[in-house]
């Protein structure tokens, strides 16, 4: 299965576009990431799937991400859009999807990495909108991918029996008529009705 990240890369870079710099240090969907964390998540996450998808394995791609952030670079109103637009080129290319390729120190085939760079893209927008009270769109196909990528994870999940090293939180329940966005987030572990304090 492949999929193309232009959708929810597109919707980061139009979020951040117009973000003002009074609202780095808002609180967002993800734990203790404010504003500011989540676009230097964003960044290192954009430059990492980026080489992960050409091959370019090394640096970049050997390092797991820290569990603080790195200082947001000055320049990220830059880098980020860039980054972004590379990131969807390098994994339009059939071969970023074939063979075996590395993203956080973790290696997986290929086709399972770029369907993690596009559900990190997918879910940390819908942070970046929820923290800023902005809407938040994407294509239907890019919602379909990534709840077919989630569903399988998180149904092993025994929400009893907590993971300190999954990926995501146990799913929360959501009607199964919801919105598919909700539900998308919801099988992350996020609650769709998350608004900031």
């Amino acid at each position: 299965m492949t999929v193309d990240l232009h959708s929810p890369a597109a919707t980061v870079a139009r979020l951040a576009a117009d973000l003002p710099d009074d609202r780095l240090d808002d609180p967002t969907p993800c734990g203790n990431y404010a504003v500011r964390d989540l676009l230097s998540h964003l960044v290192g996450l954009t430059i990492a799937f980026r080489d992960a998808g050409r091959k370019d394995l090394g640096p970049t791609t050997a390092t797991a991400p820290p569990a603080k952030m790195p200082d947001l670079d000055p320049d990220w109103r830059t880098i980020l859009p860039r980054e972004l637009d590379e990131l969807v080129a390098v994994w339009r290319r059939t071969h970023a999807w074939e063979g075996m390729t590395q993203a956080g120190g973790v290696n997986l085939p290929a086709e399972v990495m770029g369907l993690v760079a596009h559900n990190e893209l997918l879910l940390h927008g819908w942070d970046l909108a929820r923290a800023l009270g902005r809407e938040y769109t994407v294509d239907t196909a890019n919602l379909e991918a990534s709840l077919a990528f989630l569903t399988p994870a998180q149904e092993a999940v025994d929400p009893d029996l907590p993971d300190p090293d999954a990926i995501f939180a146990p799913p929360v329940a959501v009607p199964a008529d919801a919105p598919l966005l909700d539900r998308v987030v919801a099988m992350a572990g996020r609650s769709p009705a998350w608004r900031a304090a």
